[in-house]
C-alpha cells in the first residue's frame, strides 16, 4: 500500500545506491520498489532507474532520479535520535565514513549532500532541563561539538 504522504527526495542517477545505503545504516529500514524509466527523460534513458520507494527509519520516501538540478541542502535534515554513544558513534561514523562530511552540534552530511541530525537522547533532556544554568551549560557543550558526545553534555549539565 502506497502511504499517503511520502518525502521526495532528488538524487542524480544515485536514488538507488542512497536507499540502499540508508537500508543497511539504519533501523527500521528498507528498500521497496524499484521503477525504471518508460521511455527517454531529461536526465536518463529507458530502463534507467526513475525513482525508488524506500523507508528510512519507518518514514516512506521516495528517491527521484531528476538529474543535477538541485541539491540537497540543510533546509531538509533527518533528526535521529540516538539512545546512547555506542548508537550515536555507529551511525555519525557509517554516514561520515561513507563519504560523507561532518558539521556542528550533531549535524553531518552524507555523500549525496543529504543532511543527518544524530541527535542522542541525553542532549534533548539536557538542554531542555528544568535548571536553567545546567540546560544552558550542555547548549554550550553542545555548540562546540561536532558529533555529540554524551560525557560531556552530561559533564557539563552537572557543572
Amino acid at each position: 500500500m502506497v502511504a499517503k504522504n511520502t518525502i521526495c527526495l532528488w538524487y542524480d542517477g544515485t536514488a538507488l545506491e542512497a536507499a540502499q545505503f540508508y537500508a543497511r545504516t539504519f533501523p527500521d529500514s528498507a528498500v521497496g520498489t524499484v521503477y525504471r524509466a518508460p521511455a527517454d527523460y531529461p536526465s536518463g534513458k529507458q530502463g534507467d532507474v526513475l525513482t525508488v520507494e524506500f523507508t528510512v527509519i519507518g518514514i516512506p520516501c521516495l528517491g527521484l532520479n531528476g538529474g543535477p538540478e538541485f541539491k540537497h541542502s540543510e533546509a531538509f535534515s533527518f533528526q535521529v535520535a540516538t539512545d546512547d554513544q555506542a548508537e550515536t558513534d555507529r551511525l555519525w561514523n557509517a554516514i561520515v565514513g561513507n563519504g560523507g562530511q561532518e558539521s556542528a552540534c550533531g549535524w553531518c552530511k552524507d555523500k549525496w549532500g543529504l543532511s543527518w541530525q544524530i541527535t542522542p537522547r541525553a542532549l534533548t533532556a539536557a538542554i531542555a532541563d528544568p535548571n536553567p544554568a545546567a540546560a544552558r551549560r550542555a547548549f554550550e557543550a553542545m555548540m562546540q561539538m561536532t558529533k555529540i558526545d554524551i560525557a560531556a553534555i552530561e559533564a557539563a549539565r552537572r557543572g
